[in-house]
């Protein structure tokens, strides 16, 4: 079913966790960046963030994203790893995995800029494509090596 010229046997399906990774890794350093401006402004006391029950309004969009970076990526992170540990790997998930990071970066970027939902909804919807298709292949891979 499957052509040898599809598989690998390379680490290609780690960049895009890498990659991933790094977006995180940037959210928050900006999330750092805006609480410490608001507390340093004057509009919000440090002291909220003990029990963390509220967000500054100029850091919330941020604190919102960094929270959606530990949901559906967590399944693509499972994911690719279990592609890479069953050898299913190939051109193809590694495509898919690029597609999704991808569409994380450019999901964050409307999720804390502009914030419309008319863009982040199909941007989410792009990336939960590729994972599920590579839970799919996963799926077929394993059924019928």
């Amino acid at each position: 079913m499957t052509s040898d010229l599809l598989l690998t046997d390379t680490t290609a399906m780690f960049w895009p966790m890498i990659a991933h990774a790094f977006l995180v890794f940037i959210l928050y350093y900006m999330l750092s960046k805006r609480r410490g401006a608001a507390i340093r402004d004057g509009g919000y006391d440090a002291r909220k963030f003990k029990e963390n029950l509220s967000e500054p309004a100029e850091s919330l969009l941020v604190h919102n994203n960094l929270k959606n970076q530990f949901e559906l990526p967590m399944l693509f992170h499972a994911g690719v790893l279990a592609i890479f540990i069953s050898n299913a790997d190939n051109i193809i998930t590694i495509a898919l995995a690029w597609i999704f990071v991808l569409s994380r970066y450019a999901h964050s970027y409307v999720h804390i800029t502009s914030n419309r939902l008319l863009l982040r909804r199909p941007l989410f919807m792009v990336g939960f494509l590729a994972t599920v298709l590579m839970w799919g292949w996963l799926a077929i891979w394993l059924a019928t090596s």
